[in-house]
């Protein structure tokens, strides 16, 4: 009977110990499929980082030589030798993509970059084709090797962005002080009408009613942009935030906030602005090519605005011979 009891003590045991074996085995398992998944998920992963690594080696490559032989280059893509200061300032910048597709962990403006870069040397090929003194057929595979290029720097970018159909979208934080009360601020800004004062590249804006307006913008080419927006915040005196409508042209989200200055000096006006611009990533690329980049944008229209706020009027030095604001002082008028 003792053993019968013994045995019969045992039994749990022997059933505790086989369910930390079959967990166990299942355990394990389980770490097998995860460890087998990995690798095909970190290829996916490093596939545009290995792209975009050796896309960098041979910006650098091709720059070299273009700065350090560009009559060699010259000859090579079939262009006349009087061109070499061209060629050279090609190479640098081929350089510089090259570096900013190595040095960063997520280089997705650099290869926005390169495309745009290799749409200035389709642009510069197209242009010495249809010189009498170019040799056609070398210029011809020349663009035939930019335009293969071209064509793995934009799935490079795009497999870079996570999002083969559209860029992650672009954020501009910007802040200025301004010598007025928050209150006077608002009441300009509020009224959207008055924003193309301020704003060189807006066109128009219309109110459509009650906390939606539509606005005209010129874009980098000379063609108008077009949106709708609604107000999503609306605090008086504090905040102003709004967003654009799904029919609109271009995706955008931003606030403007005006909070009292230390020492009642004025307002700290706060800029917060998230939009995908159009085409992308590359369409900001384009946009910084022509100087009409969103930040940049920005920056001037705070501080024209700041000068309307202050002075009641956009001080400009266009027109004056000494260089400076008319009426700066009597000294001068």
């Amino acid at each position: 009977m003792a053993t019968i009891q013994t045995r019969t003590r045992q039994s749990p045991r022997k059933e505790q110990i086989g369910n930390r074996i079959a967990q166990s085995d299942s355990m394990e398992h389980k770490v097998q499929r995860h460890n087998r998944q990995p690798p095909n998920e970190g290829r996916k992963m490093l596939g545009p980082q290995r792209l975009a690594r050796s896309l960098g080696w041979f910006s650098l490559g091709l720059g070299l030589a273009e700065v350090t032989a560009p009559r060699a280059i010259a000859k090579l893509v079939g262009v006349r030798n009087d061109h070499r200061l061209l060629i050279r300032a090609l190479g640098f910048r081929e350089i510089a993509s090259g570096i900013g597709m190595l040095a960063q962990q997520q280089p997705e403006e650099s290869a926005w970059a390169r495309v745009g870069g290799d749409v200035i040397d389709l642009v510069c090929l197209g242009a010495a084709f249809l010189s009498p003194r170019a040799i056609r057929g070398r210029v011809a595979m020349a663009t035939a090797a930019v335009v293969g290029v071209t064509v793995l720097d934009v799935l490079c970018a795009q497999q870079l962005n996570g999002d083969g159909a559209s860029p992650r979208g672009m954020r501009h934080q910007k802040s200025i002080i301004i010598n007025r009360p928050p209150e006077a601020l608002y009441q300009f800004w509020h009224d959207f009408q008055n924003l193309p004062r301020i704003m060189t590249h807006l066109e128009s804006v219309r109110v459509l009613g009650k906390d939606r307006s539509h606005w005209r913008v010129k874009a980098p080419t000379g063609t108008m942009v077009e949106w709708d927006a609604e107000l999503t915040d609306d605090r008086p005196n504090e905040l102003i935030a709004w967003r654009t409508l799904a029919s609109s042209d271009i995706d955008h989200a931003g606030s403007v906030r005006f909070v009292p200055a230390p020492g009642g000096r004025g307002t700290v006006m706060k800029v917060d602005l998230r939009y995908r611009a159009p085409g992308g990533a590359f369409g900001v690329t384009m946009a910084k090519l022509f100087g009409e980049e969103p930040g940049q944008q920005i920056e001037d229209d705070l501080r024209r605005f700041k000068q309307v706020m202050e002075t009641g009027e956009v001080l400009t030095i266009q027109g004056q011979p000494a260089g400076r604001p008319r009426s700066t002082s009597w000294k001068y008028d």
